[in-house]
Order: structure tokens, then sequence, then C-alpha cells
């Protein structure tokens, strides 16, 4: 009995990764972007702790008064308080009038719901001093304006619509047959929805919340121009010391820059900590709907 002879099957070659021109170019292109971008960064850092820089490559001493002429100044600590509450008090309104209102969307239908949706994008799409000045004009005579209530009131405007914008698709994504086997269990409307749907929608409100509070600390013009002296928000402080600029030494303002910078930062690790941005989509998609 003779056997064939098997021959070896040849697998498929290896596959090279070769970037090509255009890819190389796009790469280059956005490195130069974050070097530039840090390199700003740094800059701004180090002339908050220069004591003098002119005419060379680093400060000709290092000294910290800068910071805490920035923060006896412009009372830094009531400012950042001051920019936690008002982003606290509109990432929690947000939430609790943009869910609900996002569920009705996404299950209901009814005459005019598309002209609901495209009101709900105009705040989003339009730039904040468009109906800002209308809006702040409106808040002062009804006697809103320069307190906390005021500001609090014109950062909800835009975020409300984001929230309903944003819980929309992952409501749309959640099976109805869940909600009508609970109803048909003795379930109520209430508990429905805090029950079966707000676990299901947690990873979308947590991304919303996020949101909201990054849009909410860095708005300027709509809290710039609601705020009073005992309402005002660190991008507005800033803003303020920017304009101070021939009074105070430059290393003042970048000191107070920075403080900016350090408060954005925290608040996104803190956040962060508690939601993955880049698996929000995948956690809704997976959820057992049975």
């Amino acid at each position: 009995m003779t056997t064939t002879p098997t021959r070896d099957i040849p697998g498929p070659a290896p596959r090279r990764l070769v970037a090509s021109p255009l890819a190389w170019l796009v790469w280059g292109a956005v490195g130069l972007f974050l070097l530039a971008l840090l390199g700003v960064v740094a800059s701004v850092v180090v002339n908050s702790l220069g004591s003098r820089w002119f005419d060379t490559w680093l400060p000709s001493g290092w000294t910290a008064q800068w910071y805490r002429e920035a923060w006896t100044g412009f009372d830094l600590f009531s400012v950042i308080v001051t920019t936690l509450e008002v982003a606290l008090a509109v990432v929690v309104l947000s939430i609790l009038v943009g869910v609900p209102t996002a569920y009705v969307l996404a299950r209901r239908t009814f005459p005019g719901k598309r002209l609901v949706f495209l009101l709900f994008l105009l705040p989003i799409m339009m730039p904040p001093i468009t109906y800002g000045i209308p809006l702040a004009t409106v808040l002062y005579k009804v006697g809103l304006a320069g307190n906390l209530s005021g500001v609090i009131l014109a950062n909800l405007v835009p975020c409300v619509p984001f929230v309903v914008l944003t819980m929309t698709p992952f409501i749309e994504q959640i099976d109805p047959a869940i909600e009508n086997a609970a109803r048909m269990s003795g379930a109520g409307t209430f508990p429905v929805f805090t029950r079966i749907l707000a676990p299901l929608l947690l990873p979308g409100i947590l991304a919303s919340a996020i949101l909201v509070l990054v849009r909410t600390v860095g708005m300027f013009e709509l809290t710039f121009l609601t705020a009073g002296p005992t309402s005002t928000t660190l991008v507005v402080a800033l803003f303020n010391s920017m304009n101070a600029a021939g009074i105070r030494a430059q290393q003042s303002v970048d000191a107070m820059a920075v403080v900016y910078m350090l408060v954005m930062l925290v608040l996104l690790v803190t956040a962060l900590r508690f939601v993955n941005p880049t698996q929000l989509v995948s956690q809704v998609k997976e959820e057992p709907l049975e």
C-alpha cells in the first residue's frame, strides 16, 4: 500500500504594517498639535512659578507668591465652592428633567415630535451668546439673575437638551417588553422607572452627568451674563483676572489659569473613576433583556 505524500499548504503570509504617506502626514500633524499644546500649557505653568522671566529659557527665580495673590485676590476658595455648587445643581436638575423627557420622546409618538427634537437641538447647535443675552434680560427682569439661581437656570437651557439627546438612544435600545411584563405584574409607572429602567440606564445617566459637569464648569457666556458678585464661577473669575492683567502681574493670571486647569482635571479624573466612556454603548447593548 502506497501512501501519497502530503504537501504542506502554505499559510497566509504575515501582513506587513506599512503606513501610507498620508497616515504619516496625519500622525505628524497630530503630534505637532499635541506638542504645541503641551508647550503652551508648560509655559503657563512655568510662568506661574517664576519670579521673573524675560529673554531666557527659564525664569530667573522660582516662587509661589503668584498663587497666594490669586487665591486671596479673587477669593478662590469661595469661587471654587460656588463652581461646584452650580455644577452639581445643574447635573442633578438636568438628569431629573432630561431623563423622563427622553423617555417620553423615545416611547411615545405624537404630532410635532420632530419639531420638539429640533427645539432641543437649537440650544446645543446655536452659540450660547445668541440666546444668552435675551435669556439674561428676562432673568434680570424677574429678579433671578445675579445670584446662584440665575446661573443654574441659565446653564440648564443647553444642559437639559444635551441630556435628552444623549439618553434617547439608550432608552430606545431597551426592549419595551420588559416594561410591559412589569406592568402586567402590577408595577406602576414610578416603580417601573426606578426599579426596572434606572439600573439599565445607569451607564447613559453617568455619561450624561459627566458631559454636563464638564460643560457647566467650562460654560463662560451664560454664566458671565447671569453671574453676580456672590455667584461667580471659576471660568468667569479667570476672565476677570485676564481683564486685570494691566493691573495684576501676568504671573498671577497664569496662576489662576493653572488653578482652573487643576480643578477641571480633578473633576474629570473623579468622574471617570465611576464610568468608562468607551464602554458605555457596549454595556447597554450587552445588558440582558430577558
